[in-house]
């Protein structure tokens, strides 16, 4: 199998895209563990989480196709660049929306007023007091900050979120470049057979 030969360009491309398929998938398993123990102590999840699975979902297959067509050499790169940008305002969302109530967070203090609350039976216990306190509205701030491994679980997502914002703005950019390189580079050979003629 022959890499395409793209140049830094090229490369560069190619490993944000492995990073943020990589990213994507730890972002989805959080999620998901997140998700799990909502489920698993009778609360039905939050809408941000779905969410958040749902973008990133989407967003690794994208990442698994566009990489296969980049080595198949057939990747059309400016639809790839509108496809990044808007992936890149749905990762947005997703990390402001996550992000918003976890800005004010520490981590750190949890568990120091309340005791040792590191456990995930103690989360799901604090999940389900809040969830019949709270009715149908899930208060996904007060679970995230339940116990610390919770608390740094919902930082990391964000965290990565934050990335991929990069990641994805840089993949566009990219893809852009490649586009008017490929462009140029068939305009050029065009100029080359009307010399020889």
């Amino acid at each position: 199998m022959a890499a395409p030969r793209h140049g830094a360009l090229g490369l560069s491309w190619t490993v944000v895209r492995g990073l943020q398929a990589i990213s994507l998938i730890a972002i989805i398993g959080m999620t998901a563990n997140f998700v799990a123990q909502m489920v698993q102590a009778g609360s039905p999840p939050p809408a941000v989480l779905v969410g958040t699975l749902t973008v990133t979902s989407i967003a690794v297959l994208y990442c698994i196709i566009t990489i296969i067509l980049f080595i198949d050499q057939i990747l059309p790169f400016l639809l790839s660049t509108a496809l990044d940008g808007l992936l890149l305002i749905a990762v947005v969302v997703v990390a402001v929306t996550i992000g918003k109530p976890l800005s004010y967070m520490d981590c750190t203090t949890i568990g120091l007023e309340t005791g040792n609350v590191s456990s995930a039976i103690a989360f799901a216990n604090n999940m389900a007091y809040n969830w019949n306190k709270d009715g149908p509205q899930v208060d996904y701030a007060r679970w995230a900050g339940a116990t610390k491994p919770a608390c740094y679980e919902a930082k990391s997502v964000w965290g990565l979120s934050l990335a991929l914002c990069i990641m994805f703005a840089f993949s566009a950019v990219c893809s852009v470049c490649l586009w008017r390189r490929n462009r140029m580079g068939a305009g050029a050979g065009v100029v080359a057979k009307r010399l020889d003629v």
